[in-house]
């Protein structure tokens, strides 16, 4: 009874390999910290609003490979990072929706995993541009909030307030 998911990291890979068999793909190391991204459709719904480029957290060791979506007739990529890759995904009905980045994190999330990544005594480097000065001791400052809050509400607004039929017996 759901006319719109919105997949997030993992649940995106697996998303996109249980709709379309697209594979996920060991990185040779773990992409994290905050990337810098382009909307490729800026007159996409789900961008409506966006500059010409916002940030996006990423913390992931796999990812699911541009060449592999673009083969997917059904799939439009929306956004892209030359850091991180791929960032959104949409099928062409704008029901389903995948991303690989966390736009919802916290300012603090980055930290407190990198942190207990350390304290753990793993191998885990410094977050990418998120530091500020790559400081540890200084706060993060959060660069990616008001993108994510757009993303949010233009994700709810047009595909699911607007698309969703009144009758749920009509849903389909």
């Amino acid at each position: 009874n759901v006319y719109s998911t919105f997949n997030i990291c993992w649940g995106a890979q697996a998303a996109l390999y249980y709709n379309y068999g697209i594979p996920k793909h060991l990185l040779p190391e773990k992409v994290f910290g905050v990337f810098r991204h382009q909307p490729l459709d800026l007159y996409h719904p789900l961008l409506r609003g966006f500059s010409d480029v916002f940030y996006v957290p990423h913390s992931r060791h796999t990812e699911n490979r541009k060449e592999d979506i673009i083969r997917v007739k059904d799939l439009q990529i929306l956004s892209y990072s030359e850091e991180a890759g791929v960032h959104l995904v949409s099928d062409m009905a704008c029901r389903n929706f995948y991303c690989s980045g966390h736009c919802e994190y916290d300012s603090d999330t980055l930290a407190r995993e990198y942190f207990r990544d350390l304290k753990k005594g793993l191998d885990i480097k410094m977050p990418h541009n998120y530091f500020p000065d790559n400081d540890i001791k200084k706060t993060p400052v959060d660069t990616w909030r008001g993108a994510a809050s757009l993303l949010f509400q233009n994700w709810l607004n047009y595909f699911v307030y607007q698309k969703t039929p009144y009758d749920i017996a009509d849903i389909k």
